[in-house]
């Protein structure tokens, strides 16, 4: 019996990030790493996910929008025939942005929503003013037509204000909200060893 591929792929790719969070597994800075694939790399990866039968790609990193190319590699796997969508920390969408994002086949987006306000978001993103341009990612994404859900880490913090997030996301028009436990690997093993909520 042939083996079946897995359902869903998720490719970090980029370790650039415009963000300093305290939980990033990939530690990621403010520069790509040298060994990254180029476009010509990408594309023979998309093509061999395509032949392996692959129905979703999840493109993530760092943040995939700092990565000047990420929009011609998530057209190039749309045109392939997969499932394409983005992990992104919202800050660099905007109406513009989500449109490209769109015409490029992107078919969803996940936002890093951290937080019911400003404060508990902005601690754990490592930038203050996050928050507000994280929730105007979201705003373009609805106006545009490009469905988006809400990615939470469940910690202390958050854990007394995820009744609010709940009601954010629906009140925004996000599709869903998933939540995840903190990990820890990368920047937590330090920063978010205070932050874990055991229930």
């Amino acid at each position: 019996m042939p083996i079946q591929p897995p359902f869903i792929v998720s490719y970090s790719i980029t370790t650039k990030c415009n963000l300093k969070c305290k939980h990033c597994y990939s530690e990621s800075i403010d520069q790509a790493a040298p060994d990254e694939l180029t476009i010509e790399e990408a594309f023979r990866l998309m093509d061999d996910l395509a032949k392996w039968g692959i129905h979703l790609l999840v493109i993530d990193g760092g943040e995939p929008l700092c990565r000047e190319d990420t929009l011609d590699i998530v057209k190039y796997s749309s045109s392939k025939g997969i499932r394409t969508t983005i992990g992104s920390n919202g800050t660099l969408i905007d109406e513009v942005m989500a449109k490209k994002m769109l015409d490029a086949g992107v078919k969803a987006v996940a936002i890093s929503v951290d937080g019911a306000n400003a404060q508990t978001h902005d601690s754990f993103r490592g930038e203050s003013g996050t928050f507000e341009q994280t929730l105007k990612g979201v705003v373009a994404c609805r106006v545009a037509g490009l469905p988006f859900q809400f990615n939470t880490i469940i910690r202390k913090e958050t854990l007394s204000q995820l009744e609010d997030l709940l009601h954010m996301a629906v009140d925004y028009g996000a599709n869903a909200i998933e939540l995840f436990d903190l990990v820890g690997a990368g920047r937590a093993k330090q920063s978010g060893k205070n932050q874990v909520c055991i229930l």
